[in-house]
Parts: structure tokens; sequence; C-alpha cells
């Protein structure tokens, strides 16, 4: 039998192997190792950038001490991180703005406090931020931003306003954000998309070819006349309502419901006709201002009364069709916000939750809209 012979490893190159094997596992160990630091990091939800960051700029006993922070997240994540800031970075509430850090870092540089800017963020989006860090300081924040659906773009709106009415804050920055410290019909917000809290009145208006979703004809079984047009939820709605007002002994009929910018333009004309330009202008809605563009609005009346105010089916609306998502859109108690007199006839199909909650705080549409839907 043949000896296998031996592969004899020349000592120069066994000492070069060990040395390769040594760096080797020095380069895994090391791997390992951030590996590690990394995962800290990440585990309190830091993303693998701002951790990476985070531990070369030898910070990462700093985060561990604070935990998760979405703020010092992006703050190591963007390039407009400032050592100097690191603890103002800490205390103010995160917004996801693109330009969050650089903002931050404005404003600071500007003298204002950490809740100040807090404020400051939770009151406008990153364009609105991006112009108030671009003004002169603003001393009393709060004298206006202690309303939550403040608005930055707004402030010197609200200032003038307040000046010139002696509102108090809350009042001033629901006026202001409504647009009532302009002139009727002046410099009106467009309209464009339907919805159901949309919003139509003296300021907002729709286009001459708008037309609401899903119209179909109230049967004439529910209208004063025949080829009414409305929304089908809503008419849906109102079937529901006036079978229960009917089961109770009350008979209500639908008097005008969806009109076109056109339809319209004759309402007025008619109006101007019979009473003169200023009655319209106080009492008649311009093309595009009417709610009943929006096929959302009826004018409802009782078949058993000619005066809708003096009838029994009017006080039942008053207390019941907030069940059915409807509203009495323009009350007495409202006209100084609505722009329109006291209609007790027209009412408004907005939903049942949000119609729920307008009835139970006293709301009209416009104070609704103004707190929790203009964004």
């Amino acid at each position: 039998m043949k000896k296998v012979s031996k592969i004899k490893i020349k000592p120069k190159f066994s000492i070069f192997l060990k040395i390769f094997c040594f760096f080797i596992c020095l380069s895994l160990g090391f791997f390992l190792f951030y590996c590690k630091q990394i995962h800290d990091l990440t585990s309190l939800e830091y993303s693998k950038e701002a951790s990476k960051n985070i531990l070369f700029s030898f910070k990462k006993d700093y985060i561990l001490s604070v935990g998760k922070n979405e703020t010092l997240n992006a703050a190591f994540e963007s390039k407009y991180y400032d050592e100097n800031y690191l603890d103002n970075y800490r205390k103010i509430h995160y917004v996801s703005h693109k330009r969050l850090i650089l903002h931050i870092n404005r404003l600071l540089k500007k003298g204002y406090s950490n809740s100040d800017i807090n404020i400051i963020l939770s009151h406008g989006n990153d364009e609105a931020v991006e112009r108030f860090t671009e003004r002169d300081k603003v001393k009393y924040l709060e004298e206006f931003f202690s309303v939550p659906y403040a608005k930055l773009d707004n402030y010197d709106r609200y200032v003038s306003y307040s000046d010139e009415t002696g509102e108090d804050e809350e009042d001033t920055v629901l006026f202001v954000n409504l647009d009532l410290d302009k002139e009727d019909y002046n410099d009106s917000t467009l309209v464009e998309k339907f919805s159901f809290d949309m919003l139509v009145n003296k300021h907002h208006h729709l286009s001459s070819d708008f037309e609401p979703d899903d119209l179909v004809v109230i049967d004439k079984k529910y209208a004063s006349e025949e080829g009414f047009l409305c929304n089908s939820e809503a008419l849906a709605a109102y079937i529901k309502m006036s079978q229960k007002a009917f089961e109770e002994g009350y008979q209500i009929v639908i008097n005008s419901a969806y009109r076109s910018y056109q339809d319209q333009e004759a309402v007025v004309n008619d109006y101007l006709k019979a009473y003169g330009q200023s009655y319209v202008d106080k009492y008649v809605a311009k093309p595009g201002y009417s709610e009943h563009q929006t096929g959302l609005a009826f004018d409802i009346g009782s078949k058993n009364v000619s005066v809708f105010l003096n009838s029994k089916e009017y006080k039942w609306m008053l207390e019941h069709a907030y069940e059915y998502g409807f509203i009495h859109r323009f009350s007495k108690s409202g006209e100084n916000i609505t722009g329109f007199r006291n209609e007790p006839w027209h009412y408004r199909y907005v939903g049942e939750k949000a119609a729920k909650y307008i009835y139970d705080n006293k709301l009209t549409l416009e104070e609704y809209w103004a707190i929790f839907l203009d964004k």
C-alpha cells in the first residue's frame, strides 16, 4: 500500500493564513457588534438610516435614555440635523412635514420656545410653516392659536378682524376661517368635489356646469310637483323620514329640491322683477352659491298648512330631522354665520352622524365644517 504524502504548508504562507483568518474574525466580530448596535436602535423604531447616523455621531446612549421619539428619528435622517438642538428635537412633537427639521431649526433661531414650535407645527402644513418661518417673530402665539382649528396663514387676518370688530379669539378664528371678514360673493372658494358635507354659501361656490352625484327623480308621492330631482341617498333618507312622520300624524312634502345653475339664474331674475335688487342681494343666493345645486337641499312644506312655520310639521322636523341625516340649514340664531335669513322650510342632508353632532351641539353647517372638515 502506498503512503499518502502530507501537504506541507510553508512557514510564511502559514503566518499569512493566520493573519487573514484573524482579520476575517475581527471583521465578522465588528460586523456582528455593529448589527447589534443597529438592532438596539431599530427595536425602538428608529430607521436604519437614523440608527446609522446616531451611532456615528456617538449618541446611542442618549437615544436609549430617551427611547422612541419620532422627531429625533426625523432629525437623524435629515441633512439639517444640528447637534446644538438635540434636546429641542426631543421635546417637539412630530408632524409629517418634509422640511420638519429645517423648520424647527429656523424657528429656534428666531427665538421660539419648544412649546411655541409645537403650536406652530400643529396649525399648518409644510408650506404654511415654511411661510411662517419667513415672517418676523410673533409675540403672542396663544392669542389665536389656542383655538385648535386656527390657521397659520390667517394670522394677519385674525389680528385685523379682531381689532376691527372686538370679537374674542374663538369667534375671530371661526369667522375668518369662513371668510366672513370678506364681502359676500367676493374672492370665494370654488367647490369642485361632491360630498355629503360639502359647504356652499356666499363664500363657497359651484361652477356653472357642476352637477351632483346620483341625481334621481322624486316620486310625486313625496313632492308638490312632478319632475323634482335630488341625490339618491338624500331621497332614500327623506322617504324614511316622511313615512315616519306620516305614522305619527304629520304630513310633509318637498316643494323644491335640486336646482341647476341655470335654474337659480331664473329664480334670481324672477325675484328681481318682483322685488328689486336690494331684496335679491339680501335674501336670494346668486347662481353657483345656492345649496340647491348640490342636490342635497330640500324646501319642505306641510300638506295641511300653507305657512310651514305655523305648522305642527315644522316642529316635528326641528325635533326629528337629524335622526334621518337632515339639518335645519338656516336658523334665526345662525344668521350671522350662514349669511342667510332664517328659512324654516330649508333642510339639508349631511348624513346621520354629522346631523346628530350638529343637532346636539346646536351648530350651523359652517361651524361644523370649520371645526372638522376645513383642512
